[in-house]
């Protein structure tokens, strides 16, 4: 739903009802994994997807019904091979869906969770699939309520961990009854957290690309770069922020954890050595550097010489990006965001049409 926040509110702030559909669970080989959502308006439009056309017809349809009758619902959808009109995955997975009807003047809390969303802020929230209730979880507050304090303190220590771990799923909350059994919720828990960084480094027509390609895979971006008539806002559009100084002394200050990927576009040893012997003593998850092979060289020889150990050199990803040919600095962008993407899932980067196995991996 985090995609879709800023429509949403916009939605609410005309104060238009609609119902989100929202992926609670996977099994097997599916398109989208746990909170991929749909919002479908109580005139019909639509925000978002689930599955790449598979079931978006028949979920427009049950959300309408839900926004007509004010209630929750939940919905499996799988694949029958015997049955040609089922409605289900192609791809042959199972998903379940839980579709919830919006009212902005009384959903208060998931349209907290919204704003927070939008705003960058981390925040968890959380709906009982069987009610709907919704409680938008922080660090140090709350809003929201599912109308039972013992339940509202179970969720709200469930979500703060996971909010803490940057874990989004469907959980059994258990609620100890009176008679000595217990009362099981099935509770869905989204945690929104900062977005990763993409730091880029070197004011080029490159960065410019890649700027673009990494705030489409949801990366806060920022480009940095000494030279002052390169590093201005309007030649990088696409960037969250732009900051001109010697990218080592930017980095060194720089919050950057194993989520940050790390670009080096200089190709110019003054700039990329510093910025690299900085950025590969740290604990981004991705280092690459942009240059030809005899530069790479001759870079591996300067840090080296700067006291970097082999397993450091190791990670750096030089030359940057996939094997694809790229020409252009578009081209480039990709298979740099390729091999970033790649790296983080442990794909193979082989064609899909000599591999087995599911081509979707939700785990």
């Amino acid at each position: 739903m985090r995609d879709i926040a800023e429509q949403l509110l916009e939605w609410a702030d005309q104060g238009e009802r609609f119902a989100v559909a929202s992926v609670v669970g996977v099994r097997g080989s599916a398109p989208r994994g746990p909170g991929a959502a749909m919002a479908v308006r109580s005139d019909g439009a639509v925000l978002g997807s689930l599955s790449g056309g598979c079931i978006e017809g028949s979920v427009h349809h049950a959300a309408l019904a839900s926004l007509g009758t004010g209630n929750p619902v939940l919905h499996s959808y799988d694949y029958d091979p015997d049955d040609p009109f089922a409605v289900g995955l192609t791809c042959g997975g199972e998903i379940d869906v839980h579709i919830q009807p919006v009212d902005p003047r009384r959903d208060s809390a998931l349209l907290a969770a919204l704003r927070a969303a939008v705003a960058d802020e981390p925040v968890a929230l959380v709906r009982v699939l069987a009610t709907g209730a919704t409680v938008a979880v922080w660090a140090d507050r709350s809003a929201g309520s599912t109308a039972d304090p013992d339940l509202d303190h179970r969720v709200l220590s469930e979500a703060r961990a996971m909010l803490a771990q940057d874990v989004t799923g469907r959980r059994e909350v258990c609620q100890p009854t009176p008679s000595g059994g217990t009362l099981d919720h099935d509770v869905f828990f989204e945690s929104w957290t900062k977005p990763p960084r993409m730091l880029v480094f070197g004011a080029i027509d490159y960065a410019a690309a890649l700027a673009r390609q990494g705030k489409f895979l949801g990366y806060h971006v920022t480009v940095c770069d000494a030279r002052t008539i390169f590093a201005t806002p309007v030649r990088f559009p696409d960037a969250d922020e732009v900051v001109v100084q010697w990218p080592h002394k930017y980095l060194a200050d720089c919050d950057v954890d194993g989520r940050t990927v790390i670009c080096v576009l200089t190709h110019d040893a003054k700039f990329d050595v510093p910025v690299l012997e900085e950025a590969l003593r740290g604990p981004a998850a991705y280092v690459g550097a942009l240059g030809s092979r005899r530069t790479h060289a001759d870079r591996l020889r300067r840090l080296r010489e700067a006291g970097l150990t082999e397993a450091e050199l190791a990670r750096l990803r030089s030359p940057i990006g996939l094997d694809l040919r790229a020409s252009t600095p578009a081209e480039t962008a990709v298979s740099i965001a390729a091999e970033i993407i790649a790296l983080r899932s442990g794909a193979s980067t082989a064609p899909l049409t000599s591999t087995d196995g599911p081509i979707h991996a939700h785990g």
